[in-house]
């Protein structure tokens, strides 16, 4: 009877389909934690990298890997699935060693849905943080677009996912073996012999040796981190800057960036500096010139930065806000802050939370609130 039984269990999944299986479901599962937090983007931004990386890999092991892996095992038409599906509901499904009929279907969309979030979400990284290998080539304009894009995208790969999980969970039952647990061990039982394929041991050991060579690559920059220099995944070259705007602006707080507000904002509030919020600026006519023409030069209309053209598209024509704080867009992305934030810190000290304020730059994975006001929703951008 061992021998029988022995004689039964196949090797079907090789390490590398094995490999590729549970960490693209890891990397998924990664990208649902991280979504929507800028504290949390590059950890997001590393995930689609390595599902990108995954997918590649997946195709070109599905041309040459071993029988099961290639996609020729598994090219079922639509009827094949429709009719497989039907006998499943009868409790009396054909035997398919490798990917049944309507499995197969539910890989290819898996894997092109994969593919769709990959691209539309460096095409919004682009377009929104003017960040990736798309940088320069998406618009500000059309990176919400794409960033919407990608959240459908997303949502309906999450379906799709949990198809595939409860139609394994069916087949299972109706099957009576684990299919979880097969790609897992890479064996499943058949009723007939068929014979093994090769583990491909070297295979997997090179594809976790690209994998974790460029992890480490992607997150060198935390290794050299220190206190004092801490390390920005996201940074970008400091925006212009004037030694006379942060003299007479930094004296008494944060010389902000004349990129955080339109022109006419910063000529009403330089026409009226003799009273700049209840003070006297005491601005000469020359000092007060100059500094019109450096914020007229760097102003929110020249979108030098994401956050800069996000600031201004939501700011009416008619608007000349005095206050970045009273902007729109300001508003709704520290709605979900808690309000242990304000206790110690005011709305207008943005260098508590931002690291880079100073230089105007506002990138996400420079934020760092006081930890004992940490929430999971805090700060998204």
């Amino acid at each position: 009877m061992t021998g029988a039984t022995e004689s039964l269990k196949v090797r079907v999944w090789d390490a590398p389909v094995r490999i590729f299986h549970w960490l693209l479901a890891s990397a998924f599962l990664v990208e649902w934690l991280t979504q929507d937090d800028a504290r949390t983007l590059d950890v997001h931004v590393y995930a689609g990298y390595l599902i990108g990386v995954l997918l590649l890999f997946r195709v070109l092991w599905g041309l040459i890997g071993t029988r099961w892996a290639r996609f020729g095992s598994f090219a079922f038409s639509p009827l094949e699935a429709v009719r497989y599906l039907a006998r499943l509901l009868q409790r009396r499904p054909e035997h398919a060693l490798g990917h049944n009929p309507a499995g197969s279907w539910a890989i290819y969309a898996i894997l092109t849905l994969a593919l769709l979030a990959v691209v539309s979400g460096i095409a919004a990284l682009a377009g929104e943080k003017a960040y990736g290998p798309m940088t320069r080539l998406i618009p500000y304009a059309q990176g919400s677009l794409a960033h919407r894009i990608h959240e459908l995208v997303a949502w309906t790969l999450l379906v799709v996912v949990g198809a595939h999980i409860a139609g394994v969970v069916i087949s299972s039952v109706i099957e009576r073996q684990n299919l979880a647990l097969a790609m897992v061990t890479g064996v499943k039982r058949s009723p007939l012999r068929e014979a093994s394929v090769s583990a491909s041991v070297p295979a997997a050991l090179v594809l976790l040796g690209v994998l974790l060579a460029g992890t480490a690559w992607y997150f060198r920059g935390y290794a050299r981190a220190t206190a004092e220099r801490p390390y920005l995944p996201f940074a970008r070259p400091a925006l212009a800057s004037d030694p006379l705007w942060e003299q007479e602006c930094g004296t008494c707080h944060l010389a902000f960036h004349p990129s955080l507000l339109p022109q006419r904002s910063w000529n009403l509030m330089l026409t009226d500096s003799g009273e700049h919020f209840g003070e006297d600026l005491g601005l000469s006519d020359s000092t007060r010139a100059a500094l019109e023409a450096y914020a007229a030069l760097h102003s929110a209309e020249h979108a030098e930065s994401p956050i800069a053209w996000k600031l201004n598209a939501d700011i009416a024509p008619a608007e000349a806000p005095l206050r970045v704080t009273e902007t729109r867009y300001w508003k709704r992305r520290h709605r979900t802050l808690p309000d242990a934030v304000w206790a110690d810190t005011r709305r207008s000290d943005c260098a508590a939370c931002h690291q880079d304020a100073q230089g105007g730059g506002f990138t996400p994975g420079a934020i760092a609130l006081p930890s004992s006001t940490r929430t999971p929703q805090g700060n998204k951008k």
